[in-house]
């Protein structure tokens, strides 16, 4: 795997490979490594948490053997504890979970890296209050803020988003990132 995206201290950029074309998806990841980018992001969705179903582990663990990059798996499913095994087997690097489906967020990063996870993140939806997540800040390496609905591709940004990443960057440890 490459480098530590999350330990650099410049902006990251981060390939979602949501909409790449999977009779091609070698050659769709190869040119995003060659494009520079810092790691790739991997939308995993459930049908419950979010309407739409994605890609489970298998995709994972099928796509890690032709890229060295690190891996983030964005699990925007209901049960990230009792997936992330078979995720973290597959060759991720990172797993952010939604504090929408954690009943305490701090104790779900925790038990995520009990589990063998390297890096953990949380994330929330647009309209989820920002202070649910303060409980985990101690406990996660990263902050997604989605400035989108989870779940479908092509959504405007959403700018009434932005105050939130504003408070949480003022809570964040020096090594954390946003």
């Amino acid at each position: 795997m490459t480098s530590d995206p999350f330990a650099a201290s410049t902006p990251q950029i981060a390939a979602s490979i949501l909409s790449a074309d999977f009779s091609q998806l070698d050659r769709e990841i190869a040119d995003v490594d060659r494009g520079g980018a810092d790691f790739l992001h991997l939308d995993v969705m459930d049908g419950h948490f979010v309407p739409n179903i994605s890609f489970g582990p298998h995709y994972v663990e099928s796509i890690r053997p032709v890229t060295k990059a690190f891996f983030d798996a964005h699990l925007m499913i209901s049960e990230p504890v009792r997936y992330a095994p078979a995720f973290i087997k597959a060759g991720v690097d990172a797993i952010t979970f939604h504090v929408e489906v954690a009943p305490d967020v701090a104790a779900t990063a925790r038990e995520l890296r009990k589990l063998g996870c390297k890096h953990v993140g949380v994330t929330m939806n647009p309209a989820t209050p920002v202070e649910s997540i303060f409980p985990a800040l101690d406990e996660v390496d990263h902050v997604l803020v989605m400035s989108v609905v989870p779940g479908f591709s092509g959504q405007k940004f959403m700018p009434q988003v932005l105050p939130k990443c504003e408070v949480v960057k003022k809570r964040l440890r020096p090594n954390q990132r946003l």
